[in-house]
């Protein structure tokens, strides 16, 4: 009953009116989109590509995650960026939005190339999108939210799951291709860096210095 009431408070108060709150999700999945309309060529291009990127194809450490399977794995990581923002509303700068993408994205597929050398291709966003959860749902956390505790409970759950069993055979059969649990757990790991390197688990990203002081 607690947890009932809890949540429809945290429905009540979230700011999902507020203009700031949408900017960064709808720019993210509008690029996203854009990029799945370039199509095969788009991905070919696009795509997280080890031997591209040793000839020297860097953006492909970036642009990777932008790229997907096809329209159903669009889909689901556009999907998964609307329940981020009903989940953990937080109204941030467009720039803080392009930051946490990038950074996380650019570490992730690092890791992608450093610690699973077998990997060869890579595309989607869901690995970002796992660590967006990570920076959204902390601070949540920190203030006594039991539903967000249980949702980072269940995240890292379902990572170590993945690590173990691997991914659902339907939920490849449904993308058309593998899906890439290691990015998850990538895209989780930097994103805690991330968040202790700028200050979003304490709120304090994206806010002046003055006002980071004073919030201090």
């Amino acid at each position: 009953m607690q947890g009932t009431a809890q949540a429809a408070r945290i429905i009540a108060e979230a700011p999902y009116r507020s203009a700031a709150l949408w900017i960064g999700p709808l720019a993210l999945v509008t690029a996203m989109l854009a990029v799945e309309f370039l199509g095969d060529w788009g991905r070919s291009w696009l795509a997280f590509d080890r031997d591209a990127i040793a000839d020297g194809q860097w953006w492909r450490l970036i642009t990777g995650n932008f790229a997907h399977l096809g329209w159903y794995h669009w889909f689901l990581n556009a999907l998964g960026v609307l329940v981020l923002v009903l989940l953990c509303p937080q109204p941030l700068p467009p720039w803080v939005w392009g930051r946490r993408v990038l950074v996380i994205g650019l570490a992730m597929s690092l890791c992608l190339w450093l610690f699973v050398p077998q990997l060869d291709n890579y595309v989607g966003m869901s690995g970002v999108i796992h660590g967006l959860f990570v920076l959204g749902l902390v601070p949540q956390v920190r203030r006594g939210d039991l539903i967000a505790l249980g949702c980072v409970l269940y995240l890292l759950g379902k990572i170590g799951w993945e690590l173990y069993a691997g991914a659902p055979v339907s939920d490849e059969a449904a993308i058309g291709g593998r899906v890439v649990v290691e990015s998850h757990l990538y895209g989780t790991l930097c994103a805690t860096l991330y968040g202790v390197a700028f200050g979003s688990f304490s709120g304090c990203e994206g806010l002046g210095r003055n006002a980071r002081q004073t919030k201090s």
